[in-house]
């Protein structure tokens, strides 16, 4: 059965949340918009995490060393190598494929040790800070960067992840893995790795909690707060990026207090949530905007509905089942938006949907009605037979009128498939019980579900 968005955990039936593993689940199409942030490794209480932050930090220095030996174009080459790591799927890519760094690129960036003698005589402390100084270089890199220095550590970590979890892996060859102890890269490893089905790529995973949107150290944090900009640009001068880099480059005193300022600040440092729940106040205000607006399509209010609607359930039902994606179709000339949740099976009710009506997937149409009406009902009947599941929700503003409540139950009876509506008393009664934290709000859905079944014919 084809489901939306798959991840890996999906592919392989492996019924856990992304709040239950260690690890962040990997996506087969794209990558996950988060990244490495080396400063989190640096700051962590774990031995192996602040050890596997010196082997990135001595590996980054030891390009100084080749430099000095004369041995630029290895130096290079290493660079070049490491600026890039499509097996971890992190970033913004819709390909999870990305490029390398240029010769030029890299060998501005070993300038840095040739220019600013502290870095030639002590090395760097936070790599990082290659953001600072050379253009083109953002958050992707310093990830990518960290993540090919420790893949070695990262393979043993994915390998014992998929042996926990249960994750099938196979055969593959690395082209190349970066040898601590040698400083050089050992060409093509032959390992056992979880794969992408639909490239045969490897892939290999990161721990959570090293993960950000942007690293704590970045260029626009310190352009934001830290940058002297009336000693760099006249006044009502552009501020060019490139003015603030060379400024950079020839005042490795004004950097030097960013990043004491950072270490200084270490404890605000935390790793960025893969979904973040929108805090109860936020989960109010949105549902009292919803019950405010109208039914039908007039001044947007479908369209407010639909967003407003798919913040609120995202929150409600998490960790119980992950958010996919909203998505839209068309049927009949109809436009029809859907929540579509990775159903974790974490809960009985869940379990249940997935083993009687085969959903891998939860399928919630939105519809800012006054009423359901049959048409409604057979549209999405229709679509409950395409490789989604037998099992179907509307968010809708009103219970079902009786005449349409029995058709459900016919439905049930002729084709056992489950069609149950979530009303905007329902949703008062989830943001209540989001708000008490004493129970789940995923119940209030269980709960509609077993008044549904009680009302069919047994």
């Amino acid at each position: 059965m084809e489901i939306f968005r798959p991840r890996l955990t999906d592919h392989h039936g492996i019924h856990k949340s992304q709040a239950d593993l260690d690890f962040a689940i990997q996506f087969f199409d794209e990558d996950i918009p988060l990244y490495v942030d080396p400063f989190l490794l640096w700051k962590s209480p774990s031995m192996q995490d602040q050890s596997l932050h010196t082997a990135i930090t001595n590996s980054f220095n030891h390009l100084n060393y080749l430099i000095k030996k004369g041995r630029e174009t290895e130096a290079i080459e290493t660079l070049v190598n490491l600026s890039e790591c499509s097996e971890v799927g992190l970033g913004v890519s819709k390909t999870r494929k990305g490029l390398k760094i240029g010769t030029n690129q890299a060998n501005e960036i070993l300038n840095l040790f040739r220019d600013i003698p502290e870095y030639s005589q002590f090395g760097f402390t936070h790599f990082e800070l290659i953001q600072l100084y050379i253009s083109g270089i953002s958050k992707d890199r310093v990830s990518d960067i960290s993540c090919n220095y420790i893949k070695s550590f990262l393979i043993d970590y994915t390998i014992e992840q998929c042996e926990t979890n249960r994750i099938p892996t196979e055969g593959v060859i690395l082209d190349s893995v970066y040898n601590y102890k040698r400083n050089a890269f050992d060409p093509n490893q032959k390992l056992f790795l979880p794969v992408n089905p639909k490239t045969r790529e490897p892939l290999i995973f990161t721990p959570k909690r090293w993960l950000r949107f942007s690293p704590w150290i970045n260029f626009e944090d310190y352009f934001k707060s830290h940058c002297p900009r009336d000693e760099i640009f006249n006044p009502d001068e552009p501020e060019e990026r490139v003015k603030i880099l060379n400024f950079n480059r020839e005042n490795y005193g004004v950097i030097e207090e960013y990043v004491k300022y950072k270490d200084r600040t270490s404890q605000d440092c935390q790793n960025d949530p893969l979904f973040s729940q929108i805090p109860v106040l936020s989960a109010k205000r949105k549902l009292s905007e919803l019950l405010k607006l109208n039914t039908g399509k007039e001044v947007g209010a479908d369209m407010k509905y639909e967003e407003l609607a798919a913040d609120l359930l995202a929150t409600l039902f998490y960790p119980h089942l992950d958010f996919a994606q909203t998505q839209s179709r068309t049927e009949s000339g109809r436009h029809i938006r859907d929540l579509i949740f990775y159903n974790n099976r974490d809960v009985d009710f869940l379990d249940e949907i997935f083993t009687e009506y085969e959903n891998r997937q939860l399928v919630i149409e939105m519809k800012n009605v006054k009423q359901i009406e049959r048409d409604h009902i057979n549209q999405l009947n229709r679509y409950l037979q395409s490789n989604i599941g037998r099992f179907g929700i509307f968010l809708t503003r009103n219970p079902l009128p009786k005449a349409m409540f029995i058709n459900t139950i016919d439905l049930w009876s002729s084709q056992r498939k489950c069609i149950i509506a979530i009303t905007d008393d329902d949703l008062k009664l989830m943001v209540d019980v989001y708000e008490s934290k004493q129970r789940a709000p995923i119940e209030v859905l269980k709960k509609k579900y077993i008044e549904f079944r009680r009302s069919c014919p047994s």
